[in-house]
């Protein structure tokens, strides 16, 4: 498959599919004559002299400094060397693939004034397997990522360092081994590879992919928790959350009641009238989650379609404007609020957890386990988990309200947003091992209440569980338990079975 990149139209899935699926990339002939035109405009606007930010200036504090033309070409190259000091390990490669993209869907728009051959190498390094090699850390958030996309530039004019088939080496000679000619870079080419948010947007629509499919398997989860704890089911009932239209709450519900549906656990009197609130509001818990994911989704598939540079050129009207365009606070704020979304989930996964393990409130045997005293069952389970969820709590701090001022103040402030994406990905992790304890411990329940079956989702779910992990008969380590489900989440094995008994999840 090819994602055509016309500036306007580009989804995160489409972004995902290049990055970790190999799709390959292309302009369309729309985006073809845009670039052409932006780029005659900027040759004309030189030739006749106009003072330009960073094509006949100097750049940040040093704008007002003129440049003759031959200074001007000069400048392109040492605008990519000096802002590429990034630090740290390096980023995946999908995030690198997933920046070049999203990067060049910008370019798409025609309005940077970068030449149709640059840009044509630059897709040609995502086809043709060309990874540069970009550190995790150096940009905060504004003025775009212009560190990590400075290494990515590195490489386009034949420096820095680059993977292709995976192997790592010089950026000159993995251009070489892919067939490629570096780049003389021209005018405004300097800025336009490097000024943008498009490393923060490329991970955020890799995090876009990854969280939808983590509140799929949190609903899972809960629906496996609230089977085994014989929840009174008409709190999810539809009237009740039509009653109160919030969007993801309204799924949440719809979706609990596919997963329970059939249940002999839930079909049998427990005599109960209503549930703890960890039970009987999960819609209500995990709703506001889902809703953040769409307005996440968003603000990323707006700034993927967007003009995101400085400055900014208008062929139509042979005019151009230095503006702030570059400036990732919605980026920095949206991966702020999902990571609050995420952090809630393992919040309430843990609190599930407590029920299943305490038998006063599950009215199962003490911490799921034959013989308590001799045996602990999942009580250290609990532990982790609990490690896991404080962990979130920190991380869940908001960067986007921190700031600090650069470039002899006059980028006096900033989004911090790569902060917050660095933050989320970690929430993200932990969200897989607090889902992955609370189905171990629901599938350690449910065996409980044999011979009673699950609801036809859960089930489903309970079913791919016990192929890899066998019911806790006396107490063993748990990690390679933990693992082994955790691993089933990563790969989606659980959410695909679920999903073929009742059908897709709507979130």
């Amino acid at each position: 498959m090819t994602v055509k990149l016309d500036g306007e139209t580009v989804t995160f899935e489409d972004i995902a599919g290049v990055a970790k699926g190999g799709e390959r990339v292309e302009l369309t002939d729309q985006a073809i004559q845009r670039i052409e035109r932006c780029q005659h405009m900027i040759s004309d606007l030189v030739a006749r002299g106009e003072k330009i930010y960073g094509v006949t200036t100097g750049i940040g504090e040093l704008a007002s400094v003129m440049l003759t033309p031959e200074q001007g070409l000069e400048l392109q190259k040492r605008i990519i060397f000096s802002h590429s000091a990034s630090y740290g390990d390096d980023l995946p490669d999908e995030d690198v693939r997933a920046a070049m993209a999203s990067r060049a869907n910008v370019w798409a728009k025609g309005h940077s004034g970068i030449r149709l051959t640059t840009v044509s190498t630059y897709l040609e390094m995502v086809n043709r397997g060309v990874v540069p090699v970009v550190y995790e850390k150096g940009s905060v958030g504004c003025s775009g990522d212009l560190s990590p996309l400075s290494q990515i530039a590195e490489v386009v004019i034949g420096g820095g360092q680059a993977k292709f088939k995976g192997v790592r080496s010089k950026g000159k000679e993995a251009m070489a081994k892919a067939g490629l000619e570096p780049v003389v870079p021209t005018f405004k080419e300097g800025l336009a590879l490097i000024n943008g948010t498009q490393v923060m947007v490329g991970q955020m629509c890799l995090l876009l992919d990854e969280t939808r499919s983590l509140i799929k398997e949190a609903i899972i989860a809960s629906a496996m928790s609230l089977d085994a704890l014989k929840t009174v089911l008409k709190p999810f009932d539809d009237r009740v959350h039509k009653v109160r239209p919030h969007v993801g709450q309204i799924a949440v519900a719809s979706g609990l009641r596919k997963l329970l549906e059939g249940s002999e656990i839930l079909a049998s009197p427990s005599g109960k009238v209503q549930d703890g609130y960890s039970m009987r509001c999960t819609p209500q818990i995990i709703g506001p989650t889902l809703d953040l994911w769409h307005y996440t989704r968003g603000v990323i598939e707006t700034e993927l379609n967007s003009v995101v540079d400085n400055p900014i050129f208008f062929p139509e009207q042979d005019d151009f404007i230095g503006a702030g365009n570059f400036h990732g606070q919605p980026i920095g704020i949206s991966a702020d609020v999902l990571k609050i979304g995420m952090s809630e989930l393992c919040d309430l996964s843990e609190r599930h957890i407590n029920r299943l393990l305490n038998p006063t409130l599950s009215g199962l045997p003490p911490f799921l386990v034959k013989g308590a005293g001799m045996n602990s069952g999942q009580m250290v389970a609990q532990y982790t988990a609990a490690v896991l969820v404080s962990e979130n709590k920190v991380l869940s701090h908001p960067a986007s309200v921190d700031s600090i001022s650069v470039s002899a103040d006059q980028e006096d402030h900033v989004s911090m947003g790569p902060v917050a994406i660095r933050h989320l990905k970690e929430v993200c992790r932990n969200t897989v091992g607090v889902l992955a304890i609370e189905m171990l411990t629901a599938a350690q329940a449910l065996d409980f209440r044999k011979p009673q079956r699950p609801g036809v989702g859960t089930m489903a779910a309970y079913e791919v569980i016990r192929e890899k992990v066998p019911f806790l008969e006396d107490d063993r380590p748990l990690h390679p338990d933990i693992k082994a489900v955790a691993d089933l989440i990563r790969s989606g094995t659980i959410r695909e079975a679920v999903e073929r008994a009742v059908g897709e999840l709507e979130v």
